[in-house]
């Protein structure tokens, strides 16, 4: 094992690789990437979130993953049940064990009790590549679950309004139960259930409708929609955010649906206090909204198409991968409006809507991994 680069931040221990563009921690609890800083060309810029409070402000009895809050985090199972003692499960609340690190990659592993199994975490960087690649192999576990990355932004709070995008969906929808609870000092703005075709136009429960590729807004809200993504080779979620882009790109036949969590000061009970502002997740997902395993294993979904959970072999070892990258952009780029991969796999075209640029990334990683009908015999 190499050297370990290993400190307490915002109040976390946490693992640390860096190279030339990127410095990137890892909690040792939870596993929670954050934060991670790019290096654009004379500035170093760090989109990912961490709550605004530390693990010590909380009170006793917080959920671990709430007091570790920060970045982005690997869920299995995803969501919560009664029965289940882990908020999105063990993964985004225990700690990992270190097996492997070097100064640019780490690999960490966890026993599962619920579901049965082990997890092995594999994070690494690649020299000129603005691009974090991680990939979850999932070991011993039988059944069906749902599970996905749990990304979280942090939009500057300057005034100004920044842009979001996906790449193109089949089905979107409103959670089609309620979010929020206003007996707890939870409110929400978008109207229940509301479906939709396009971003620009959700309805909210006052009747008009809301942009929601321009963040921040609704200042006071919590909301939670879901988009599965159009099948293809790639499909990716994007923040056109000061002077640069935040992508995610994903096999769509692994993780088929993005949650937007909406997270704008609407909850007010501890730990919140009204002050997670600005925020938004992203979320990678293969599961029913944010709902329990129990609701995800229902197949609500199966006439649009979406699949909810994925059916997990105790004999067989399955991948999954994700990237998170940062590219400069000028003032003028706009939202993005498409990604185009590069048939040999070592860069995407970005295009804005004014303007377009190249990425060098290895996009290949995620679309190598497992299918949602298939599982990958790892020898």
């Amino acid at each position: 094992m190499g050297s370990v680069n290993k400190k307490m931040i915002h109040g976390e221990s946490s693992f640390g690789i860096s190279n030339k563009r990127i410095r990137a921690a890892l909690t040792e609890r939870g596993g929670h990437l954050g934060p991670v800083e790019f290096k654009l060309k004379n500035r170093w810029v760090s989109p990912f979130s961490l709550a605004p409070w530390q693990p010590k402000e909380c009170e006793k009895g917080t959920p671990e993953i709430l007091q570790i809050l920060r970045g982005d985090f690997f869920c299995l199972p995803f969501g919560h049940e009664k029965k289940q003692k882990y908020v999105h499960g063990e993964s985004a609340n225990r700690t990992w064990k270190l097996k492997k690190a070097e100064s640019d990659a780490f690999s960490l592993e966890m026993e599962t009790k619920e579901p049965k199994g082990k997890i092995l975490k594999q994070v690494s960087l690649r020299e000129d590549h603005c691009a974090v690649y991680q990939e979850h192999v999932i070991r011993g576990v039988s059944g069906r679950y749902n599970f996905g990355h749990h990304a979280i932004l942090d939009f500057p709070s300057d005034g100004k309004e920044y842009r979001i995008n996906v790449s193109p969906f089949k089905y979107a929808s409103v959670k089609p139960d309620d979010f929020t609870n206003p007996a707890m000092g939870e409110y929400s703005s978008l109207k229940t259930a509301a479906r939709f075709d396009s971003l620009q136009s959700v309805e909210k429960i006052d009747g008009s409708n809301a942009d929601l590729t321009r963040y921040p807004a609704r200042e006071g809200f919590e909301d939670l929609i879901m988009l599965s993504s159009e099948m293809g080779p790639l499909a990716w979620t994007a923040a056109t955010l000061d002077g640069y882009i935040w992508l995610s790109l994903k096999n769509p036949t692994v993780l088929p649906s993005t949650l937007f969590w909406i997270s704008n000061g609407g909850r007010h009970q501890k730990p919140w206090k009204g002050l997670h502002r600005h925020r938004i997740g992203l979320e990678e997902v293969c599961s029913h909204f944010s709902d329990s395993l129990a609701v995800s294993r229902q197949d609500l979904l199966k006439n649009e198409n979406v699949p909810t959970t994925r059916l997990f072999s105790k004999a067989k070892d399955t991948s999954v991968r994700i990237i998170y990258l940062v590219a400069e952009v000028p003032k003028s780029f706009g939202m993005v409006i498409s990604v185009e991969p590069d048939p040999n796999f070592e860069q995407i075209t970005v295009l804005g809507e004014k303007g377009q640029i190249k990425v060098k990334v290895d996009w290949q990683f995620v679309t190598q991994a497992i299918t949602m009908d298939e599982v990958e015999v790892r020898q």
